[in-house]
């Protein structure tokens, strides 16, 4: 009784530390939230007034009013495609091994430490090493395949553990049906394994391409490239992306180069959320056929 009343007499001074707690993080999420829709409403104030159909289809220019960014959306959109056809097939296949095939020993232990501490690598790391081992020791110069692999090294690690987790999360009695309908086991991986787990992984998909689309560290040192007045048309053309546009605009001197900067800005969160909500449908899609 001593005890519960003991209890009983704390709860007050529970319940107002709860209150305070709770407001204290609610003040942590606002100040996110608010700090993201200011920079996002100056973006906007700054940037919609240099958004024309000159801006989208043009060339960089040293004159602000000339330029535009048709070179560096174009690399943008090839880096992508590419990346994603790097990384996508890898980065599901090695997840499917780990879980479904590899033995539970010291390699394998070994190999998920790495891909931990690898999702968790500086970019500008990956862009030194594909420097390094892509654009000099392969010869492949400074190139969109170049870039697309030091990206797709940069992401697959967050493909990889994340198609892991969609995969295991997977109820072993599916399997076991499986195997006692008579299907081997690349049937039961292809057709029950794979669709089950296909919204997580097209999630951790999503995440991965959110990722390498905004990087600049990276692609920096293998293109070095700000300045470029041609569409690259092959995977071995030379190429410039987005982030370093913006970046080179954003350090020039002159204010209107700042305005082309904030409007580059919004082209490529259009391109982000674009490449998220065709994700997201087909998230949905496989979603609605899994429980089905």
């Amino acid at each position: 009784m001593q005890r519960t009343s003991q209890f009983n007499q704390r709860l007050p001074l529970r319940k107002a530390v709860g209150t305070v707690l709770y407001f204290v993080f609610l003040a942590a999420v606002l100040v996110g939230i608010v700090g993201l829709l200011v920079l996002l409403t100056q973006i906007l104030i700054q940037g919609v007034p240099w958004l024309s159909w000159h801006f989208i289809s043009g060339f960089p220019s040293r004159h602000a009013e000339e330029a535009g960014l048709l070179s560096a959306l174009a690399g943008t959109i090839w880096l992508m495609i590419l990346t994603a056809a790097f990384t996508v097939p890898l980065g599901v296949g090695a997840a499917i091994y780990l879980e479904e095939y590899a033995p539970r020993n010291w390699v394998t232990n070994l190999i998920e430490i790495n891909l931990s501490n690898l999702a968790g690598v500086p970019s500008i790391v990956y862009g030194m090493l594909g420097l390094a081992v892509f654009v000099q020791f392969l010869s492949l110069g400074r190139t969109l395949m170049a870039g697309a692999m030091t990206l797709a090294l940069l992401v697959l690690p967050i493909v990889i553990l994340a198609s892991r987790e969609a995969i295991r999360a997977v109820p072993d009695s599916h399997r076991q049906a499986a195997f006692a309908l008579g299907a081997d086991k690349w049937q039961v991986i292809r057709g029950v394994v794979l669709p089950s787990s296909m919204p997580g992984i097209l999630t951790g998909t999503i995440l991965a391409m959110s990722r390498a689309i905004g990087e600049a560290a990276p692609v920096l040192a293998i293109s070095a490239l700000v300045y470029l007045t041609f569409v690259p048309t092959s995977p071995l053309d030379r190429f410039t992306v987005l982030p370093i546009q913006i970046f080179n605009w954003v350090s020039r001197p002159q204010d209107d180069f700042r305005g082309l900067a904030a409007a580059a800005i919004i082209v490529l969160l259009v391109i982000l959320l674009t490449m998220n909500s065709l994700a997201i449908l087909l998230r949905d899609r496989f979603q609605v056929k899994a429980d089905d």
